[in-house]
């Protein structure tokens, strides 16, 4: 009988020659060629219970948020069970499921005392000559590097990313935006030609999610300090501590206090940043639902701050029959599979030339075999754990979702996963209609829907059927192609032949239902200025 990844079925009249697929050996060796266990050696000191950093100190809670609509009662059984009583709530290894510490819950007391210390730094803060402002800023950025070890450990254990991912991507990341933005701070007349003297925007209230924890918070932080203004910054509530570990950086390097302060909670917490009278502008990282939310509620107050949202997004990755197929397969693991899915910007919909479908699809499967899941403080790791148990059940209803549909998973079976923790092996979709829910919604995980098109134009319209407009992927040999498709890409980001790129002096951002507004490069100054 033959092999379905070998011979293609007869083509009919018009329709494109499939190419002939030679199946790649997949070589097994038992398990005398397993990975040996390489775990982390750096152990990091973390305290018991963290309070908020606020004036440039830490200090306990005031209260469960006002605006609850809790029950005092249900505050404190809710408390009680998790062991942190009402105002504190646990952080956990998603990895382990072991309570890491407890941290603070956000009440409206609380968001309301740090706007007021960062209004009383903001005179001196915006008067300080840019070149004075850029040695904090440098210093920050310093001292991220000199402690990149311990802070890309916290990062995986409060995460559960792959510690390759934290040492390597995250941590040298947050240290090249505070470096990147230090340059700008005493330039900004040069960043806008022709503007009057740049002056700050004011109090900045900065909510960011759970997915890049250090990183997203640099991307707010940095240009903000750089054009002068004071921040409230609300971490996640999955992900604090590498939030709460930047504040003891802020206090080594004598940050003026209240010009940063750190308000933890869940989304109550964001919700009363969000609304707070005193603050001058939001900037805000997470999901389109939550992102429509806070843009009816500014919408409607009568001085409504500015706003810049980074919001959701279901990219297309197209690869086209004249790509290096290697180099994209390896793309598309980039795309989707990095951080466990757990990227706003992630390829999770993948378009493929019909001619080259069964060779790609063949391909990706034995690349899937390969990858190692596991234990994320371990250096083999290459796909560590879910953020959370909701964030799991999530994935897992779209999986059924899926099936349901009549689209067909594959999941490549490896070495058992680990009896705790929140786990999902990477897999992919095929025989993905552009109407299902898998190929429409944002599932945040490391699944892929697969489709297929014939020409180039198919290729833009079914890449293009999406509200969301955030990042795109390009994979050809020709040069005069690749521009092409990418110009009439509605996506906010553009990677030809690579994906997942980043670099401090690149923006980043998207419109239609991914939000507005860029983050990075010059253009991420502009948000922060009144000009």
């Amino acid at each position: 009988m033959p092999d379905p990844l070998v011979e293609s079925p007869p083509t009919l009249p018009g329709e494109p020659v499939r190419r002939p697929v030679t199946p790649t050996p997949v070589l097994r060796f038992g398990s005398a060629w397993d990975y040996a266990p390489a775990p982390e050696s750096v152990k990091v000191a973390i305290a018991e219970r963290y309070g908020h950093f606020i004036g440039g100190r830490f200090v306990e809670p005031k209260g469960a948020s006002v605006g609850s609509r809790e029950s005092k009662e249900a505050r404190i059984r809710d408390g009680a069970r998790r062991g942190g009583g009402p105002r504190h709530f646990a952080t956990v290894n998603p990895a382990t499921e072991a309570v890491l510490s407890e941290v603070a819950q956000g009440s409206d007391a609380d968001v309301d005392a740090a706007v007021r210390a960062a209004r009383e730094a903001l005179p001196k803060w915006a008067a300080l000559p840019g070149v004075e402002r850029a040695k904090y800023i440098f210093r920050i950025a310093r001292r991220i590097q000199e402690r990149a070890r311990e802070l890309a450990v916290l990062e995986t254990m409060d995460g559960g990313k792959p510690i390759r991912e934290s040492r390597d991507v995250d941590v040298p990341l947050a240290a090249a935006q505070f470096f990147y933005y230090a340059g700008w701070a005493d330039k900004l007349a040069f960043a806008f030609p022709g503007a009057r003297a740049p002056r700050p925007v004011g109090v900045c209230g900065q909510i960011i999610p759970w997915n890049f924890p250090l990183l997203m918070a640099a991307w707010k932080l940095a240009p903000a300090l750089a054009c002068g203004n004071t921040c409230v910054l609300k971490p996640a509530e999955t992900t604090p501590l590498t939030a709460l570990r930047l504040a003891e950086i802020l206090r080594e390097i004598d940050l003026p206090p209240g010009v940063v302060n750190i308000v933890t909670g869940d989304g109550r917490t964001g919700a009363a940043i969000a609304a707070h009278p005193g603050i001058d502008k939001i900037a805000f990282t997470g999901s389109t639902e939550v992102g429509k939310k806070i843009a009816m509620a500014v919408a409607g107050r009568e001085s409504p701050p500015r706003l810049t949202l980074e919001l959701g997004g279901k990219s297309p990755n197209i690869i086209f029959e004249d790509a290096s197929i290697d180099q994209a397969v390896e793309g598309i693991i980039a795309g989707i599979y990095f951080n466990q899915g757990h990227v706003c910007c992630a390829g999770s919909r993948l378009f493929v030339q019909e001619s080259v479908l069964d060779e790609v699809i063949a391909k990706l499967r034995v690349r899937l075999a390969t990858l190692r899941v596991g234990d994320p403080l371990d250096k083999n790791t290459d796909v560590g754990a879910i953020n959370s148990r909701a964030q799991l059940g999530t994935i897992e209803r779209y999986l059924a979702a899926g099936e349901k549909e009549g689209a067909e998973l594959h999941r490549v079976n490896g070495h058992p996963l680990p009896a705790k923790g929140y786990w999902c092996r990477p897999c992919f979709f095929t025989g993905v209609q552009p109407s299902h829910v898998v190929a429409r919604e944002e599932i945040f995980g490391p699944v892929l829907a697969v489709m297929s098109f014939r020409t180039p134009e198919e290729a833009i319209t079914r890449a293009n059927n999406t509200p969301y407009g955030l990042a795109a992927g390009v994979w050809t040999d020709k040069g005069s192609k690749i521009f092409e498709i990418a110009r009439h890409l509605k996506a906010g980001v553009v990677w030809l032949n690579t994906y997942n790129r980043f670099d401090p002096a690149s923006p980043f951002g998207g419109f239609k239902e991914s939000g507005f507004g860029r983050e990075g490069g010059m253009q991420g100054l502009r948000a922060y200025v009144n000009l």
